[in-house]
């Protein structure tokens, strides 16, 4: 048995290897929020098509940063339609979910949103087929219609308070 190598030996020697060290926390970036702090105002990445990447949230101040990050001539719109929603629906809710502003009736669900595509931007009726006239653009969704709108044309503002009005009173989606 003497003469009969250990393996003991071997397995010992693998079973002392340093282990790999954990890497070193970073320092917070220098824009980072601290603690008590603000954040620093950054410029929202902007997806395909142009539509801005905004952090999901509640309320007025993520849609009014949407709304700013939109590139173009679609800012300018995004302004309308929102001035006209609220206008039409007092104190309606608001959201950014899925980089797209949400707006809804505390309560009811979601009524209507809106996404930026490349050449236009598409405002999404979740009961559009309930709506009258239904808007024009048909869905995949039983239920929802849209309306795109490209640069350059008109938007008809009394037809899309009407639909607003008339979406906002009907049972909204649940998202």
């Amino acid at each position: 048995m003497a003469d009969k190598p250990s393996t003991a030996s071997t397995s010992v020697a693998k079973a002392t290897k340093p282990l790999a060290r954990k890497p070193a926390k970073k320092p917070p970036a220098p824009d980072a929020v601290v603690p008590g702090g603000k954040a620093p105002a950054a410029t929202p990445t902007l997806l395909s098509g142009g539509n801005p990447q905004i952090a999901k949230g509640y309320g007025n101040a993520p849609i009014e940063a949407y709304i700013a990050a939109m590139p173009g001539w679609k800012s300018d719109l995004g302004r309308r339609l929102d001035a006209i929603i609220e206008r039409t629906v007092p104190g309606v809710s608001k959201a950014v979910k899925w980089n797209s502003p949400f707006y809804g009736v505390e309560g009811e669900g979601w009524f209507l949103s809106f996404h930026c595509f490349t050449k236009y931007v598409k405002v999404a009726f979740f009961r559009g087929t309930s709506l009258d006239p239904v808007p024009p653009g048909a869905s995949k969704s039983q239920d929802t219609r849209y309306l795109d709108i490209r640069e350059g044309e008109a938007l008809d503002e009394a037809q899309f308070a009407a639909w607003v009005k008339q979406a906002s009173q009907l049972p909204g989606e649940r998202m």
